[in-house]
């Protein structure tokens, strides 16, 4: 299903549909106090339908969970086409995965029912609905049938409503990186910071992720040499890969002919650049290849089949230049040295974690102007000025910098 028709079904059935419940739970519970737990819960469900990168910024949510509840269970709710991360990073236990299918209405519908089923016979005791203002996963945490539904109120904010059953409710704070707002949503599950986790403890900006997928040293040695075979233009070269894919969301990328620039003057440096992507950027790379002119630079677009392949790469490369995306968050896995272009969306908010990403802002007044606010809608039609502005002579300065550093990967 088309990411515009999945909005505007959100929009318009589900603001609806969230408010014919509201007027449902407030029916059953007139008169009635708030639900308080009388043991600590024993099955927690996580719901992140976002993009992969999100996981990797939940990993010290799931960290605090694990802490403070030792004995319960996770459930992790997200897209099918999203699970591999989770599945990867050890987020849950494998049958405690749960997916929903988003390529059609109907596929949707029936995963819809079929996992609701499933998550009400456990049953739940508590559910963290991780979405900022979608209104689908406000209605499958009441459906999950959990007594606690924690998630994010708009407040007052106009035209995000959805609904009010969410009864461990925190505002959104569009000041606090997202990964110090999941920590807050933990919070919310404890009936003393009732009703709007005002008592909250203040958290800082998490050092790391938490997380970390395994590799035996001679499993990445044997994947660099393989690397090695099939580009032997890397044999003896420092490794800069670059992603310059714009996604979902074109306008998060930096433009084609800066990073054909910042590229061709690592290869005359002497170093070797690796155009990363899935299948759908191999017209961007090789349009790429033809501007940088160096048989330095190799089309790497497609040669992961895997995430895990892909942090196997990142563990043989020696520096990461990305736009906003999942490769930048997944390279906080790994001891890879990251550069990371915002300008749409801000570092502020949704920069990787770690002190080995480094965030690259222009900081033009109109920017970032994707926010949970708007639905990532943005008004420069196409003209990402906040990005283009970036200058690529001081990107390759930096680039170059950062390869001379010790404690690279390889």
């Amino acid at each position: 299903m088309k990411l515009q028709t999945q909005r505007w079904i959100d929009r318009w059935l589900g603001q609806f549909l969230c408010g014919v419940v509201s007027i449902w739970v407030r029916l059953l519970t007139l008169g009635r106090a708030q639900p308080i737990p009388a043991q600590a819960p024993r099955h927690i469900l996580v719901i992140l339908l976002s993009e992969m990168g999100s996981v990797v910024l939940a990993g010290p949510m799931f960290a605090a969970l694990r802490l403070r509840y030792p004995g319960a269970t996770l459930h992790v709710l997200q897209l099918k086409k999203n699970q591999e991360v989770a599945l990867l990073l050890g987020l849950a236990q494998a049958q405690h995965l749960h997916a929903l299918d988003d390529s059609s209405g109907l596929a949707l519908l029936r995963d819809i029912w079929r996992v609701c089923r499933t998550l009400r016979r456990l049953p739940l005791d508590a559910v963290i609905d991780c979405e900022l203002f979608s209104r689908i996963s406000a209605l499958l945490s009441y459906l999950s049938g959990a007594p606690l539904r924690a998630g994010f109120t708009p407040h007052t904010q106009e035209g995000l409503y959805r609904g009010s059953f969410i009864n461990r409710a925190i505002p959104y704070n569009p000041y606090q990186h997202i990964s110090q707002q999941f920590l807050s949503l933990i919070d919310a599950l404890d009936a003393s910071s009732m009703p709007r986790n005002k008592a909250a403890p203040t958290r800082e900006r998490p050092s790391d992720t938490g997380l970390a997928v395994s590799f035996e040293a001679a499993e990445l040695e044997a994947y660099r040499k393989q690397m090695q075979v099939d580009h032997p233009t890397l044999v003896g070269r420092k490794v800069a890969l670059i992603y310059a894919g714009g996604g979902l969301l074109p306008e998060r990328a930096w433009p084609a002919a800066h990073y054909a620039q910042v590229a061709r003057g690592l290869c005359q440096a002497g170093h070797a650049v690796g155009l990363i992507g899935l299948r759908d950027d191999a017209q961007l790379a090789q349009d790429l290849q033809t501007q940088i002119g160096s048989e330095w630079c190799v089309d790497l677009t497609g040669y992961t089949r895997s995430i895990r392949e892909l942090l196997m790469l990142f563990h043989g490369a020696d520096l990461l230049l990305t736009n906003d995306g999942g490769p930048g968050h997944f390279a906080s896995l790994t001891p890879l040295r990251t550069m990371v272009f915002f300008g749409p969306e801000t570092g502020r908010l949704y920069g990787p974690l770690g002190p080995r990403a480094q965030v690259l802002e222009s900081g033009l007044a109109c920017s970032p102007c994707l926010s949970a606010y708007n639905h990532r809608e943005t008004f420069c039609d196409g003209d990402n000025q906040c990005l283009k502005r970036l200058a690529p002579a001081p990107v390759l300065a930096a680039a170059l910098a950062a390869l001379t550093l010790p404690g690279n990967a390889r």
